[in-house]
């Protein structure tokens, strides 16, 4: 199986979907992770916070420690991702090129404007693609609950997951443990759900069995 995991910024989809990942790659299976922008970001003040060609790096040394087979950066910038033609065919170029069975991406409910810009988008141009599940990737409420309907055991991988994550150290330093125990606790709550000790919830869009 060919699995497409589809993150926004350099770090999403060890977040929302970094078990799963490491789990289809123990099986045997090929994941290649797309990632929309180029993460560099400066605060309200103009003061770099994170450069993207430190992103870039760290990114790639999460996907090694995922299992990952290859990395695809589209290179839009941070916080201005649009669902828009220019997304749709960067999106459509890696679909047709690897025609994945299977598609992770962003809740389309998130409030962070590149995250359901590209939860659309992915929506859109994986339309034929068979099985798309969307994850959760931040620890904020929006509008709606997130609806997890389809669980994944992770629990053989949440050392890796927690490792990929640490990865991204730019982002670690500044946000801290915090980042880290919101999620682990987030796979421990999910995995009470289904009576084991870790797991990861997604809301289903479509899964042919």
């Amino acid at each position: 199986m060919k699995v497409l995991a589809v993150g926004a910024h350099f770090d999403d989809v060890e977040l929302g979907c970094g078990g799963a990942i490491a789990r289809h790659a123990a099986l045997g299976d090929e994941v290649i992770i797309f990632v929309a922008t180029n993460s560099g970001f400066s605060d309200y003040a103009q003061r770099v916070i994170r450069k993207s060609e430190v992103a870039l790096a760290e990114g790639q040394n999460a996907a090694l420690i995922l299992g990952a087979v290859q990395v695809v950066c589209a290179n839009f910038d941070t916080n201005h991702l649009e669902f828009n033609d220019a997304l749709m065919c960067e999106l459509l170029k890696v679909i047709e090129r690897q025609r994945p069975d299977f598609i992770y991406t962003h809740w389309d409910g998130d409030i962070h404007h590149d995250h359901q810009s590209l939860s659309k988008a992915s929506l859109a141009a994986g339309r034929h693609v068979p099985r798309i599940l969307m994850y959760r990737s931040n620890y904020y409420d929006s509008g709606k609950p997130f609806m997890g309907n389809f669980y994944v055991d992770i629990t053989p991988f949440i050392e890796q997951k927690k490792d990929a994550i640490r990865a991204h150290e730019s982002e670690y330093r500044r946000v801290g443990e915090k980042w880290l125990k919101f999620f682990l606790n987030q796979n421990e709550n999910d995995g009470q759900k289904i009576g084991v000790k870790y797991a990861e919830a997604f809301q289903l869009v479509k899964y042919l069995a």
